[in-house]
């Protein structure tokens, strides 16, 4: 028997019903304030299961691409050229030559793969060591400076350290670099890096870096990164570099990110936080108000999600984070969606979940939930609100008890403030 309760997926007649309810929150949690006479409580006219899909279609993922033109609109030969097509595709992986005063030895490699010498990467070669050496892992896209999920797939693909061993034994090695295509043009260049340890080793039950060429059980589009993207587990978007082309490893110990670059913590873990779903800014009098959005397990994993909601009286003063009226808040746990009793109808064809890394190999069920660096959804319904203005705040408390947006309330290591959604109820 599962140790999780378990709600029947949504129909697709349910699943339209529930997001034309939902359709203008911001992700999170709800809770009431026990100064007014309200009840905050699981959903009761809406299933209890999943208002946003486990696998986010490709075509509805938030884009950030970047570069002039983009990538993924390059178009025939154009394509062939950037190797951004499945027969074209190829990855470098080099030494960089970098010294200084106090590094007198470069990085080295016991065999390059380069264009040039003919050797370098292709892609039915990184398929063939994934059937070897594959890795599935269920992980939610977030941007470092965006205050919404973009949304979250299950990736297939080969551990970077399977793909680093092919160069034989290396020395003098303290960063991997790697960046994607972006036009040959310099200045648009992205790029990001890992330790070399955070490259080699992870520590059990952790998902290593890979190179992800399965994205929803389908070849990675262009869109979203492919044919090849190396996939970061733990970090924010910008560390897993699209249209993946070359990786150098170096004896600089300097992170190279272009976010480094651009004032951001280049070394960020995501953050475990709440985002609340669009709400309607006006509800009648006498009816349920249903409430949802995403919770995402950070770095700390998730314990809960929590709600509050505040009568706002006439003339009083907006409710500002960490004053008397927030620090006095009353908060009410939330309605989190538990996992699927059948996986089967939410994987691809093909990947069974005893498969998919951290699910366990016998019983095909997660082992905690969610899983850390995935989202899932919740959920409240708020009854018998009197007529009048409200403020509904949503949050993630984690692992370690840090109620969001701590321990980190830095924007630089993640946009993770608290969501509020302002209605009124005639």
């Amino acid at each position: 028997m599962s140790k999780y309760p378990e709600p029947e997926p949504l129909s697709r007649r349910d699943f339209v019903r529930t997001t034309s309810v939902l359709a203008a929150s911001t992700l999170a949690g709800a809770v009431v304030s026990r100064s007014t006479a309200a009840v905050a409580e699981a959903p009761q006219s809406v299933p209890a299961s999943y208002p946003h899909a486990l696998l986010t279609p490709t075509d509805d993922y938030y884009d950030v691409s970047r570069g002039t033109p983009k990538p993924h609109s390059l178009q025939g030969e154009a394509l062939v050229q950037a190797r951004l097509t499945a027969e074209a595709w190829r990855l470098e992986i080099v030494a960089d030559p970098f010294t200084s005063e106090s590094v007198k030895e470069p990085a080295s490699l016991t065999q390059a793969l380069t264009l040039e010498g003919g050797t370098a990467l292709d892609l039915p070669a990184l398929i063939a060591l994934g059937q070897a050496h594959k890795i599935a892992f269920l992980k939610a896209i977030q941007c470092l400076n965006i205050a919404t999920p973009l949304g979250q797939g299950l990736w297939e693909g080969v551990p970077l350290r399977e793909v680093l061993r092919l160069c034989g034994p290396m020395r003098n090695v303290r960063r991997i670099y790697y960046r994607g295509f972006h036009n040959n043009d310099p200045k648009q260049v992205f790029q990001s890096s890992l330790s070399y340890t955070q490259a080699m080793e992870t520590p059990p039950g952790d998902p290593t870096p890979f190179l992800a060429y399965r994205l929803n059980g389908k070849p990675i589009p262009l869109k979203r990164g492919g044919p090849v993207r190396l996939i970061v587990p733990w970090a924010h978007g910008f560390k897993s570099i699209k249209w993946l082309q070359r990786i150098a490893v170096t004896n600089d110990f300097k992170a190279n990110d272009t976010y480094a670059n651009q004032n951001n913590d280049p070394e960020s873990y995501l953050k475990t936080a709440a985002y609340l779903d669009g709400a309607p800014e006006k509800f009648p009098a006498g009816n349920p108000i249903f409430l949802s959005g995403l919770a995402l397990a950070g770095l700390s994993g998730l314990k809960r999600v929590e709600h509050w909601l505040h009568r706002v009286e006439p003339g009083a003063n907006a409710v500002v984070q960490d004053d008397a009226t927030y620090r006095a808040a009353r908060w009410t746990p939330c309605e989190l969606a538990a996992p699927p009793s059948d996986w089967s109808r939410v994987l691809p064809v093909g990947v069974a979940a005893k498969e998919v890394f951290g699910f366990d190999p016998k019983t095909g069920q997660p082992g905690t939930w969610p899983l850390r660096y995935s989202m899932t959804s919740w959920s409240a319904t708020l009854r018998n609100l009197a007529p009048g203005k409200y403020e509904f705040r949503a949050r993630a408390v984690d692992l370690n008890d840090f109620a969001q947006p701590e321990p980190r309330p830095v924007q630089k290591a993640g946009k993770n403030a608290v969501g509020v959604h302002r209605f009124e109820v005639t």
